[in-house]
């Protein structure tokens, strides 16, 4: 293994820990909302220092890679698909922290069916299933895994449009929690923005692999 191989391994190795660390603070921010659990919040919280000290690591190893070796071909798209995954890793490690944050704070107890409606779990469990297409994708170069998280991220924008009607209405009839109960417009936008983000790593692992470019593809000309 030559030293440029040795740092490219090193650089995966970090950002696949990395990306388990933040798909488990999702699963703990999940458990922390539907059980008000305190603890779990906190930990969440807690832990968002470990993400952020991992992204300076990255970011600094995948510069290093780029000084020193200046890597060509699928190792440069490496050490810039990496360099892009981690900044949308660290954001959602954000949304995550955001979310544990809010049920810390509201100490809510929510409607179950008004969660149910919301299908909030759902949003939440294919956040997790798209994290793990995702982390195998990038560890096996495995771009098949990586398209399936673009159908998934499809579905979290669908429940959380509805969302938006779902907590009118039920607001229209149901008066004594408004404040906490549009705070889980919130949760779900922060769930949005984490399939958003999930979906640019897919595009960046493609871009990685396959040298292809997904994003900002040309619309059709409605003039045309």
């Amino acid at each position: 293994m030559t030293h440029l191989e040795s740092e490219l391994s090193k650089v995966r190795q970090s950002a696949l820990e990395m990306m388990n660390i933040v798909k488990t603070q999702l699963q703990k921010c999940k458990e922390a909302f539907l059980t008000s659990n305190n603890e779990l919040s906190l930990d969440v919280m807690h832990n968002e220092k470990r993400v952020n000290g991992y992204e300076l690591l990255i970011d600094n190893d995948c510069e290093n890679i780029i000084a020193c070796f200046n890597p060509v071909a699928i190792d440069l798209r490496l050490v810039l698909a990496t360099l892009k995954i981690n900044y949308h890793l660290e954001r959602i490690g954000d949304n995550a922290e955001g979310i544990a944050r809010n049920v810390l704070d509201l100490q809510a107890k929510w409607n179950p069916e008004l969660i149910k409606s919301l299908e909030l779990v759902e949003a939440f469990e294919m956040a997790d299933e798209m994290f793990g297409y995702i982390i195998d994708s990038y560890e096996h170069e495995d771009t098949t895994m990586a398209r399936k998280v673009f159908e998934k991220d499809l579905f979290i924008d669908n429940i959380t449009n509805k969302a938006i009607h779902i907590i009118s209405d039920y607001l229209k009839t149901n008066h004594s929690n408004i404040e906490k109960d549009l705070y889980l417009l919130l949760i779900h936008r922060k769930l949005e923005r984490t399939g958003d983000l999930i979906k640019n790593m897919a595009e960046e692992i493609i871009f990685y692999v396959e040298a292809k470019v997904l994003k900002h593809k040309a619309e059709p000309d409605p003039l045309a």
